[in-house]
């Protein structure tokens, strides 16, 4: 993969203190440095792409993420009005394990629903271009959770964060600017453990946030079934998706939920309920079964990245992902592929 260019000037310098700062950085998230270089465009090819999926430039985008299969998810408002899908990028290296981060240091990558707007991207990030996902969230703050600076970026090293290589995150960081720019206040970012279906659900049931998943499979089914944006509130502690409350948006995250009307169509309730349904005859129950220990050493990279890492060695492969050649983070873990098999 072609490296992005970087000014001459900063090269050396930049490689020496990403070096340098990767022993001693905060494991909370990932850093930022300023490096005034102009942002990635739309390329001529995947403008054609998009015209060829009935999509504009800039049309709304929505983004999705799965942490097991190592896959970020483009999708585009087309002319039928709904969500299609645009393209799956392979993710080069994410951190932490399963669940949703909690705290500074647990290198943990998110997982939740979260909305970036136009100043949450970083045309100047140590990791070429970058945007930040917006952790913690009103719900997260609420129930104490910690952290920052929780980003997709390029390169192939993660400290909580969801590394696409350079030209990765240039082409999805050029899609999601462009849709701003068009008029879209925000893009939604959806992220999961895994894609939600409920056998990879039951294959996880000894995991202590089996509970907290089947909340975000709501969202992940209604988006599934309608190919719309959902509607995200918090309240009760937990997220709530397309619903109308009658007196006005809860405030308090962690109060008990207002009143409120289904905002979802009767066919997506249902099938809604259907999915649930079969999770619990999967698991034999409504209830997640005894804690499992951690399957991974240190997060995961895509097979297409484990294989480029086996050919050519942890630095032969920083030279093919980043401009930068920032080190690819825990090679001997990424190596690892807790699913292998399975």
């Amino acid at each position: 993969m072609p490296a992005f260019p970087r000014l001459k000037a900063l090269r050396k310098a930049c490689v020496q203190t990403v070096a340098i700062a990767a022993l001693g950085m905060a494991l909370s998230g990932c850093m930022a440095l300023d490096m005034t270089e102009a942002p990635p465009k739309l390329s001529s090819k995947m403008v054609a792409e998009m015209t060829r999926k009935g999509m504009k430039a800039e049309s709304p985008v929505l983004v999705r993420i799965f942490k097991q299969e190592s896959e970020l998810e483009i999708w585009k408002v087309d002319r039928s009005g709904k969500y299609a899908l645009l393209k799956t990028y392979p993710i080069c290296r994410w951190s932490g394990d399963l669940g949703p981060k909690r705290k500074s240091g647990d290198r943990h990558a998110p997982e939740g629903f979260y909305h970036v707007t136009k100043g949450m991207l970083n045309p100047n990030s140590q990791f070429y271009v970058s945007f930040n996902l917006g952790y913690p969230n009103r719900l997260e703050s609420a129930l104490g959770y910690t952290g920052e600076a929780l980003m997709v970026h390029g390169a192939c090293s993660s400290s909580g964060c969801y590394a696409m290589t350079d030209q990765g995150v240039g082409e999805i960081y050029a899609i999601v600017a462009r849709a701003l720019e068009g008029g879209q206040p925000s893009f939604q970012v959806q992220a999961y453990p895994f894609r939600m279906t409920a056998q990879n659900m039951a294959a996880h049931r000894g995991d202590p946030d089996l509970a907290f998943w089947r909340i975000l499979k709501e969202g992940y089914d209604a988006f599934d079934i309608t190919r719309r944006q959902p509607k995200v509130s918090a309240c009760g502690g937990r997220y709530v998706f397309d619903k109308t409350f009658l007196n006005g948006e809860p405030t308090d995250p962690l109060a008990p939920c207002p009143e409120a009307a289904p905002g979802i169509e009767p066919q997506a309730l249902a099938k809604i309920a259907e999915e649930s349904r079969a999770i619990d005859a999967l698991i034999g129950g409504p209830a997640p079964i005894a804690a499992s220990m951690s399957a991974y050493v240190d997060g995961g990279m895509h097979p297409v990245f484990r294989t480029l890492l086996k050919q050519t060695g942890a630095k032969g492969m920083a030279a093919k992902v980043s401009g930068t050649k920032y080190p690819i983070s825990r090679p001997d873990a990424a190596l690892a592929d807790p699913f292998a098999g399975k």
